[in-house]
């Protein structure tokens, strides 16, 4: 079978197979956060299973996942990863734009589940909800997830990271586990999808709490591009303007 028709079959199957686990929010919502997290790990599963059984996408996990809640970085190349580390990570709170929430289905059902809705250009408005949705998911004892550098990039870039993860950082007081995985391989924004490519999650190092902001730039920046062995690791410095 070409990798045309199974990217087709693909997204058939898990848009189609989707729409009874979208349905079924609202309800799962009225009974409490424990209900719907249950589901929603349930529905990236389910993803996991179609990218699995129909393109033969494999994930390939390393390093370690710490017990308690973490801030973890990732490096971000595909929707694939907003799916898998939901899976891997026991229903984290993940930081997403605002046009993701924009999506049929999923940007609905997303924020139903606890998704942070924020604006990539980083007003002090956003950044202020972004804080204070964060310090809640904590409360909770929930883990944050937050893709550093704004939004996806092809495999080989590296863009420098914007602002919200030093606030996140010195606002949480939570360890760091960057995350660096090569997604867009298998995964391009656009197009057939690579059926057969495994795509490698490599958990790295947990870095402490405490560190001056550019050293936890720098550090989380080279982290997040381990797998970007033709990036030098010495661009981690973001755009000038920023507190």
């Amino acid at each position: 079978m070409s990798a045309r028709l199974r990217t087709w079959l693909f997204n058939l199957v898990f848009f189609g197979g989707s729409v009874p686990y979208v349905l079924a929010t609202p309800l799962l919502a009225a009974l409490g956060s424990g209900p719907l997290r249950y589901w929603v790990r349930a529905w990236t599963r389910y993803h996991r299973r179609c990218a699995r059984l129909i393109l033969g996408i494999r994930v390939v996990a390393s390093g370690t996942i710490p017990a308690g809640p973490a801030l973890y970085p990732a490096k971000h190349q595909a929707m694939f990863e907003t799916f898998e580390l939901v899976a891997l990570l026991d229903a984290p709170v993940v930081v997403m734009k605002r046009e993701l929430a924009r999506i049929p289905m999923w940007g609905w059902a997303a924020q139903r589940y606890g998704m942070i809705v924020v604006d990539r250009e980083g007003s002090a408005a956003a950044l202020r909800g972004l804080m204070r949705a964060a310090a809640a998911a904590k409360a909770e004892g929930r883990s944050v997830v937050i893709f550093p550098e704004g939004t996806r990039v092809p495999p080989g870039e590296a863009p420098p990271l914007k602002p919200g993860f030093s606030g996140l950082y010195r606002a949480l007081g939570l360890p760091v586990v960057p995350i660096a995985l090569d997604s867009g391989t298998a995964w391009p924004k656009h197009g057939v999808k690579r059926p057969d490519t495994p795509i490698r999650f490599a958990f790295q190092p947990a870095i402490e709490t405490g560190l001056p902001r550019r050293e936890i730039e720098a550090r989380v920046y080279a982290a997040i591009n381990a797998l970007e062995p033709s990036q030098s690791s010495d661009r981690h410095s973001r755009e000038d303007g920023t507190p």
